[in-house]
């Protein structure tokens, strides 16, 4: 199954601003966005499960200051991205630095892997500075979806 990223990800999906506490918060607010936007049917759920892959694999967080939580769950309707920049970073296991970039990846229970497509094809973008900087630096929800959508293919 293929899914355009701008499927995925819509404005309404973005998050400019993020105040979150720790990463519990910052996973929860982000799922308070997917139910808003229609996407997530149990939010309380969903959140145990990002949560529990948390715990799991020590944390999502990678360098340069991206974390891409995930997981797949009943109550996803469609599968979706929630990408949210935080000022000042929240602490997602990463060595280097705190997060101030998240993508978190829902995807509902019974489909393919896309999230994992999704998830790889992201990863392999996110390692360019260019890429990174531009989202930080995007002034809208919507200059962020166009510039995913123009390096995500």
């Amino acid at each position: 199954m293929t899914v355009a990223i701008d499927t995925l990800v819509t404005p309404d999906l973005v998050i400019l601003d993020l105040e979150a506490p720790d990463r519990r918060a910052a996973i929860e607010a982000i799922a308070d966005r997917l139910s808003a936007a229609g996407r997530l049917t149990d939010r309380d759920g969903f959140v145990d499960a990002v949560w529990a892959r948390e715990q799991e694999t020590g944390g999502t967080g990678m360098e340069s200051g991206i974390a891409i939580p995930h997981a797949k769950h009943a109550g996803v309707t469609e599968p979706s991205v929630v990408v949210a920049r935080v000022p000042g970073g929240v602490d997602f296991g990463a060595e280097d630095a705190p997060a101030d970039l998240v993508f978190l990846i829902a995807a509902p229970a019974g489909a393919d892997d896309v999230h994992v497509t999704v998830l790889s094809k992201l990863a392999r973008r996110l390692v360019h500075q260019s890429f990174r900087t531009a989202l930080r630096e995007a002034p809208t929800a919507e200059a962020v979806v166009s510039i995913l959508k123009e390096q995500i293919q």
